[in-house]
């Protein structure tokens, strides 16, 4: 896979040929029923991307979750469940009332959307009409919020939204091996809407706006948002505090996540002072001996704090004491810089006018 700005060799494009291919050949099955599409008794709004790498999708589907609940829908999340150890084919991560499995058993992105959103019931596995079937005969749900869902087009979704990111228009170049699409960009007129994440500069929207509109004719609603830091959250106890308080400080950062260049870039708008950087491949499984030898080099450069992710802070919780009162991490926000109010109303209307005939 190629990283941002790198060009192809001639023998990665050639490779991409039939992997594009296959691609649209897949999505033809399932749209022309080849395929079979299953479908659930209640409605799925899907949030997903068309590149490999960090879109923004998990602070999307805490935003979309927290939306529905605050409008008295009864959520459940549905997940892959990337990378997690507990070898069950489906696993409750919350049920609604309290956590039941931790990053590694579930997975750091639904263990971190349930620990944002407290009542909606979370749950991975691979197979996600069975899980979907699996949590409705346990709970009675409203409505499911399918995670990285965009290329999961065995199930049936009643709304499709498809992230793309503003500071990236070279990932909409090339798919893979050959670059970073997992399908060719065209494959974006399948959505319902599509949300412009990171869309803080007008001049970059606008660039992908134009890739988008030279591929997909009609393009689909257009959202856009950005995602801000919201409080510093201490990794062992929970407790915030106000992001003033990073001003003149010196911190080492630590990420595992599919945008690093972002979350440095938000460390630095805070002001702090950046010593050094550790940046793991996204989903990275942190060791104890690997803890060990970040809080000692912490301890060398006398950083005033060591700066995580909210995505990382629940992985590296299991080896810090609890007087490592230096480990914070960032606690991001959705701030809807443009579409809101359109999005929403048609998210209540594909997914709760009245219609029959739901289910296999």
């Amino acid at each position: 896979m190629l990283t941002p700005g790198q060009k192809p060799t001639w023998w990665l494009a050639w490779a991409a040929f039939p992997y594009r291919m296959l691609a649209r050949l897949r999505a033809f099955g399932y749209e022309t029923g080849w395929l079979r599409r299953h479908k659930l008794p209640v409605p799925v709004v899907s949030v997903g991307n068309l590149t490999v790498g960090g879109t923004g999708k998990t602070p999307m589907v805490i935003e979309l979750t927290e939306r529905l609940r605050r409008d008295g829908k009864r959520v459940a999340v549905l997940s892959r469940g990337y990378r997690r150890t507990a070898r069950a084919p489906m696993l409750l991560v919350s049920d609604g009332v309290r956590l039941l499995a931790g990053p590694k058993e579930a997975g750091d992105e639904p263990y971190l959307i349930a620990c944002r959103c407290p009542q909606a019931v979370v749950a991975v596995g691979v197979d996600r009409y069975r899980l979907g079937r699996w949590v409705l005969d346990q709970f009675a749900v409203d409505c499911f919020v399918l995670d990285d869902g965009f290329q999961h087009m065995g199930l049936h979704r009643d709304m499709d939204l498809l992230l793309i990111d503003a500071t990236d228009p070279s990932g909409l170049d090339q798919v893979l091996p050959a670059g970073r699409l997992r399908e060719p960009l065209e494959a974006a007129g399948r959505a319902t809407g599509i949300i412009v994440t990171r869309a803080e500069k007008q001049t970059e929207v606008e660039e992908v706006l134009g890739r988008l509109r030279s591929a997909v004719k009609p393009l689909p609603m257009i959202a856009q948002v950005a995602f801000h830091p919201q409080a510093l959250q201490a990794v062992m106890t929970g407790v915030e505090r106000s992001l003033d308080s990073c001003q003149g400080k010196s911190a080492v950062l630590v990420s595992g996540i599919g945008h690093a260049d972002s979350f440095r870039a938000t460390a630095e708008r805070l002001g702090l002072k950046v010593l050094e950087e550790v940046v793991n491949a996204d989903h990275h499984c942190y060791t104890a001996h690997e803890v060990a030898r970040l809080r000692q080099r912490a301890a060398d450069l006398h950083a005033d704090l060591v700066l995580t992710t909210e995505k990382d802070a629940g992985k590296l919780q299991p080896y810090l004491a609890r007087d490592d009162h230096q480990w914070w991490a960032v606690r991001l926000m959705v701030v809807w810089m443009a579409g809101e109010a359109a999005l929403h109303r048609r998210i209540m209307d594909e997914l709760f006018r009245p219609r029959g005939g739901r289910g296999d």
